[in-house]
């Protein structure tokens, strides 16, 4: 049985914020700007963001909210209610909510009755793991649709005072992603049979690598070898102050990131699930521009190359949002790019968090 995505859908808070006002909107730390943060933006490229807090940093739409507003734009361009969905597939890093899941808070945000739910936590492929579970559902004919949501909502992790609130100078690690990471969501509609002119999921697979690399991306570890977790202190007080609740980039490990997503796609290949010269668009949720020219190398050099002007994305225009990022290009592509039937179409998730990298083939499709 075929499973299709037949409708895309994203939302992205406020107005877009430049790179000369990122700093207004997030706060100086201490009133003194970042010594960081431009050679941070030269090299990842973004120009423009989104973000759902304030300057006064008030939070202005939940995680849950935009989640619920990507998948009610997506159904909107569907022919299909919300009475009729069947399964709901949601993913986020962090819901708003310790507890309970994200999809719960999404569901009821929706409004939606009677379906059976799934939660997806991670980071960036965590999106693609709930692709991935509600692809399965289909294709075993558990149900005949379902909806997908990835959204995150970083900034509230990047306020001037969660930096203030640490008792020791925040270092590289601490900071790099503050320049990097911004907001929105995006969905996918998952339906049994082809709507229009729609994409066909031919295969998702995804290959991790916890087991050989440490952890690179984090929120919750003491810096410094501290073994602690920020639920091993005292108080959540004392887990602020010794700087566990920041979010974290190991960026001596950044690099392992484009070997381990380019020798994924060289084993894809292998396998002969990918055959490069019948590739015909690429949408690569690389987090930095940076990136962009090492994979290309890297292509290169295997003699796997896969032509620059087949290679799509939105990373400048709309940032880097997690785990969405992918669902938002694919939105984004499907409704302003030029593509024909029989179109194939690669997607690629690198994640760095413990280096889980996530694949999907795509090919153009007509009802």
């Amino acid at each position: 049985m075929s499973v299709y995505i037949t409708s895309t859908g994203h939302y992205l808070p406020g107005e877009p914020v430049d790179n000369e006002r990122i700093e207004a909107v997030l706060g100086m730390v201490h009133g003194k700007p970042s010594r960081l943060k431009r050679r941070i933006l030269q090299s990842n490229g973004i120009l423009q963001r989104h973000y759902a807090i304030d300057a006064d940093h008030n939070t202005l739409i939940s995680n849950g909210e935009m989640a619920a507003r990507a998948g009610q734009a997506c159904l909107d361009q569907s022919y299909l209610s919300k009475a009729r969905l069947d399964m709901l597939s949601v993913a986020t890093s962090q819901g708003d909510l310790v507890l309970p899941g994200f999809g719960s808070m999404v569901q009821a945000e929706l409004g939606v009755a009677g379906v059976e739910l799934h939660s997806s936590h991670g980071i960036c492929s965590s999106s693609m793991m709930a692709l991935k579970a509600a692809y399965t559902g289909l294709k075993a004919g558990e149900h005949g649709n379902a909806l997908v949501i990835a959204s995150e909502l970083a900034s509230r992790l990047f306020k001037a005072s969660r930096y203030e609130a640490v008792a020791q100078q925040v270092d590289f690690n601490a900071e790099f992603l503050r320049w990097m990471l911004s907001d929105g969501a995006g969905a996918l509609l998952l339906e049994n049979a082809p709507r229009r002119r729609c994409f066909r999921i031919d295969w998702i697979r995804g290959i991790s690598h916890a087991d050989a690399y440490p952890v690179c991306m984090s929120v919750g570890r003491s810096p410094g070898g501290d073994e602690r977790n920020w639920q091993d202190f005292a108080t959540y007080a004392e887990a602020e102050a010794a700087g566990a609740l920041l979010i974290r980039q190991d960026v001596r490990l950044l690099d392992n990131i484009v070997k381990l997503g380019v020798d994924g796609l060289l084993r894809l290949i292998d396998e002969k699930r990918v055959e490069v010269e019948r590739v015909d668009h690429v949408l690569c949720h690389y987090s930095s521009h940076y990136f962009r020219g090492r994979i290309f190398d890297m292509l290169t050099q295997a003699g796997a190359a896969i032509a620059e002007e087949k290679w799509y994305t939105n990373l400048y225009t709309r940032g880097n949002t997690g785990c969405a990022s992918l669902f938002i290009m694919l939105d984004e592509f499907r409704r302003t790019q030029a593509y024909e039937t029989g179109d194939t179409i690669l997607c690629m998730v690198p994640e760095s968090g413990r280096f889980n990298n996530v694949y999907m083939q795509l090919t153009v499709v007509e009802e």
